[in-house]
C-alpha cells in the first residue's frame, strides 16, 4: 500500500538507516506476551506479530529474551543461547517479513529483577519488587555476559531478525550498572561514570563485532530513571554519544525503573508525557531517536514527530489494542482505531502474574490462532439486551461474522458502566472505547434500539432466534440498620445521577468501585489532560537538577474528607491491578483519605455511620454515606424468555457480577460470538 501522507505526513515518511530503510516511523515497542514460554507458543507468537506487520508497522521489537540462564526474568523464561533455539524464532521472522516489516529481538538480562534465586547484579543489593537477593557479579561473570550478548545477537541474525534491541533501561542489568543506586563496585566496572558505563559500551561493541555493520542495533537508553541515585542528564547524553560511536543504529527512550514510585504508563499519565526528555537528548545525538510511553493515537504520534521531538514513535500496547492502527491512520480513518486505554489489566497485569497477555479492549490479542471469527454458515436473528462492554463486544463480533443483530438498551446511549467509569479522573481514555464501538456498530450493520426498556413479550414478538442478555448489574444492597435514610446514596446516585455530596463522606466498600468514587470525590483538577501540572504533582524535575530527575511531589489537596471502608482484614486496595493499584492507593493516600479495613457496620444515624473497629465502637460523623459494596446480576428477563421457549445466553455482569470488570465482559462477549 502507498502511504497516504495527507493527514500524518511525518508518520509515514520512510526512515533511512543507511544500509536499510523503514517504511514508516512506527516502532512496535517491546512487550512480553507470555507466549514465549508456552508449548507451541512461537506459532502463536508468529501469528501475533504477523497481524501487526500486516497492519502496517514499520519496525517491531520482540519481548525481552535473555542471553543466558542467569539473566532470565523467571526460572522458565525465554533465552536465545543455543543453535537449536534458532528454528522457533525463524517462524516469527518469516511471518513478519511477508508484509514488508522489519523485526528486532530484544536482548534483556534482568539482573536483580530476575524472579529466581540465581540472579546476578553489579552489587548484592536486593530489589524491592522481587523476593530474591542477587549475587554481585565476578569479573569472569561480567566478561562471560558480554560474550553471551554477542552470541545471542549472532543467533538472532541467523534466525532472520533484522536487528536487536539491547535493553539498557527500566532498571534491568545494564541500567543497574549505570547508576550509583545499584552499582557500588570499586573495580573498573564501577566508581565514576566511565566505570559504570563500561559494560553497556562493551556489550554494544561485542554485538557489533558479531553481526557486522548491516544489522540494526537499537539501544534502549534510560533517559529518566525516576529513582534516587539514578542518571544525571549529562550522563545520559554522554552515554548516548558514546553509544553512537560504538555503532548503535537507533536510540530508544527508556522511562523509569520498575521500582519507581512515579507512574509512567498507566491511564492517568497524560499522552506523550515524556516526549520532552527525548527531545532534550535528541539535540545532542545524530542517530534516530525514539519517543515512548502513552503515545496511543496517530495524532499525538504525528505531533511528536513533526515538532522534532523524535524521529520515531514507539507504540506497544496501542498495537495490542489494534493491530491495524497504522493502516487505519494511512487510510485517514483514525475514528475506527481501537484506542489503547492504558488500563494494564490484560497485558502487564497478566505478564507480571505469569499469565498470557491479551487486551481488555481487544480479546483477540495473543489469541490470533485460537479465538477465530469465521464467517457464519447459518445466519441468525439475534437480540442483544444491554449495550455495555459485554453487549457491545458480542454485537460487533456476531454481526461481523454475518448474523443479523439488534442491540437494545433502556439508556439513550451505548456504554453501560463505561459511562460511569469515563467520568473518573484519570480514566478519560474510556471515551475513546465508546467512540470506537459506535463506529464499529455502524460498520457491522448492527441495528440499535435505545431509550426503550424491553420485555419478554417485545423480544418474543420481534422474531429473534436467540436472545443474549448483557443487562449488567444492580448495586448490591447492604443490610445495616438505618440504611434507608436520605443521606445514604448508591454509587449510581453519584456517578449516574450526579446527586450532591457533602464535605465529609463515608464509602462502604473498597473495591474498584469504592476507589473510583473516592477518586471522583477527592479530585478537582483532571491532571491527565495537563502534562505540566501532572509532572509537578508527581515530582518530575524537568530541569533535571537531581539524579533520576526527581523533586518533591505536590499532590492535590482534596476538597472533601473521605473514609474508604471495608469489612475484610486485608490491605485496602489489595485486589486492584498488579501494575496500577499502587498508583490509586498513592493518590488517595496523598489526599488523606482514611482507608480502614476490618470494619463492622453497626448503624446509620442522622449524624453519620456507627462502626466497630479493633474492638471499639466509634461514630464517623459524615454528611453522606455512599454504598459501593459490589453488585448483583440483573437477569429479570431470563426466566420469562425461557418459559416462552426462547434460547437465552448470559454474558458480562448478568452472568457473574462478582469482581465484574470490562476485561471479562468483553472477552465473554467475543467468545460467545465466535461460537454462536
Amino acid at each position: 500500500m502507498v502511504a497516504n501522507t495527507q493527514q500524518y505526513p511525518t508518520l509515514f515518511t520512510p526512515l533511512d538507516l543507511g544500509f536499510t530503510q523503514l517504511k514508516n516511523r512506527v516502532l512496535m515497542g517491546s512487550m512480553h506476551t507470555g507466549l514465549e514460554e508456552e508449548k507451541n507458543g512461537f506459532e502463536k507468537l508468529a501469528a501475533f506479530y504477523e497481524a501487526r506487520a500486516k497492519g502496517g508497522v514499520g519496525l517491531i521489537v520482540t519481548g525481552g529474551i535473555s542471553p543466558n540462564f542467569r539473566g532470565r526474568l523467571a526460572p522458565l523464561g525465554s533465552e536465545l543461547s543455543k543453535p537449536w533455539h534458532v528454528a522457533k524464532h525463524r517462524k516469527v521472522t518469516d511471518a513478519v517479513h511477508k508484509h514488508d516489516s522489519k523485526i528486532c529481538l530484544q536482548i534483556l538480562h534482568a539482573g536483580r529483577y530476575s524472579y529466581h534465586p540465581f540472579s546476578l547484579a553489579p552489587s548484592a543489593i536486593k530489589a524491592p519488587i522481587t523476593p530474591f537477593s542477587p549475587k554481585a557479579m565476578s569479573e569472569r561473570q561480567i566478561t562471560n555476559t558480554i560474550s553471551h550478548y554477542g552470541r545471542c545477537a549472532k543467533l538472532a541474525q541467523k534466525a532472520g531478525y533484522d536487528g536487536v534491541e539491547i535493553m539498557g533501561s527500566e532498571g534491568y542489568l545494564i541500567n543497574q550498572f549505570l547508576c550509583p543506586r545499584t552499582n557500588k563496585r570499586t573495580d573498573e566496572w564501577g566508581g565514576d561514570f566511565n566505570g559504570r558505563s563500561r559494560l553497556a559500551l562493551a556489550i554494544v561493541n561485542r554485538v557489533r563485532e558479531q553481526v557486522g555493520k548491516d544489522f540494526i542495533i537499537i539501544f534502549r537508553l534510560s533517559m529518566l530513571d525516576l529513582v534516587e541515585d539514578g542518571h544525571t542528564l549529562d550522563e545520559v547524553i554522554e552515554l548516548g554519544q558514546a553509544l553512537e560511536k560504538a555503532g548503535v543504529t537507533i536510540i530508544n527512550t527508556g522511562i523509569g525503573w520498575h521500582e519507581a514510585r512515579v507512574p509512567t504508563i498507566v491511564t492517568s499519565v497524560p499522552r506523550g508525557a515524556f516526549a520532552w526528555i527525548t527531545e532534550r537528548v535528541k539535540q545532542s545525538l545524530s542517530v534516530p531517536v525514539v519517543a515512548v510511553n502513552r503515545i496511543n493515537t496517530p495524532e499525538i504520534a504525528e505531533h511528536i514527530l513533526s515538532s522534532g521531538q523524535a524521529d520515531m514513535v514507539s507504540m506497544a500496547r496501542p498495537l495490542l489494542a489494534d493491530p491495524e492502527l497504522v493502516i487505519k491512520a494511512q487510510r485517514q480513518q483514525p475514528e475506527k482505531i481501537n484506542t489503547c486505554i492504558a488500563c494494564n489489566q490484560a497485558c502487564l497485569d497478566h505478564v507480571f502474574s505469569n499469565k498470557r497477555a491479551s487486551c481488555l479492549v481487544n480479546p483477540l490479542a495473543c489469541y490470533e490462532t485460537e479465538l477465530l471469527m469465521q464467517p457464519t454458515q447459518q445466519s441468525k436473528r439475534l437480540a442483544v439486551v444491554g449495550a455495555g462492554p459485554a453487549g457491545l463486544a458480542f454485537a460487533c463480533f456476531a454481526a461481523e461474522r454475518g448474523h443479523d443483530v439488534t442491540l437494545f438498551d433502556k439508556a439513550s446511549d451505548i456504554g453501560g458502566q463505561f459511562n460511569y467509569a469515563k467520568q473518573i479522573p484519570g480514566k478519560e481514555e474510556f471515551f475513546e472505547t465508546l467512540r470506537y464501538f459506535d463506529e464499529r456498530l455502524k460498520d457491522a450493520g448492527v441495528k440499535r434500539v435505545l431509550g426503550e426498556e424491553q420485555s419478554a413479550e417485545s423480544l418474543t414478538e420481534g422474531g429473534f432466534d436467540e436472545v443474549i442478555l448483557a443487562t449488567g448489574v444492580l448495586p448490591r444492597q447492604v443490610d445495616i440498620e438505618g440504611i434507608d435514610q436520605p443521606h445514604v446514596l448508591s454509587y449510581l446516585d453519584v456517578l449516574r445521577d450526579h446527586k450532591a455530596v457533602g464535605q465529609r463522606v463515608a464509602l462502604i466498600g473498597a473495591g474498584g468501585i469504592g476507589f473510583d468514587v473516592a477518586e471522583y470525590l477527592t479530585t478537582e483538577e483532571q491532571l491527565t489532560l495537563d502534562e505540566s501540572a501532572w509532572s509537578e504533582r508527581w515530582g518530575i524535575d524537568k530541569s533535571y537538577e537531581a539524579r533520576g530527575g526527581l523533586k518533591e511531589q505536590h499532590p492535590e489537596a482534596s476538597p472533601r474528607e473521605v473514609w474508604l471502608l471495608q469489612r475484610k482484614e486485608s490491605k485496602v486496595g489489595k485486589g486492584l491491578g498488579k501494575t496500577s493499584g499502587w498508583v490509586h492507593r498513592t493518590e488517595l493516600k496523598s489526599k488523606k483519605v482514611h482507608m480502614w479495613n476490618g470494619v463492622t457496620y453497626k448503624k446509620v444515624t442522622a449524624e453519620g455511620l456507627l462502626i466497630e473497629r479493633d474492638g471499639k465502637e466509634q461514630l464517623i460523623e459524615v454528611d453522606n454515606i455512599i454504598i459501593c459494596a459490589g453488585q448483583v446480576p440483573l437477569r429479570a428477563l431470563q426466566s420469562s424468555l425461557e418459559q416462552k421457549g426462547k434460547p437465552v445466553h448470559l454474558i458480562g455482569g448478568a452472568d457473574v457480577a462478582a469482581e465484574l470488570d470490562a476485561k471479562r465482559a468483553i472477552r465473554q462477549g467475543a467468545e460467545l460470538a465466535a461460537r454462536i
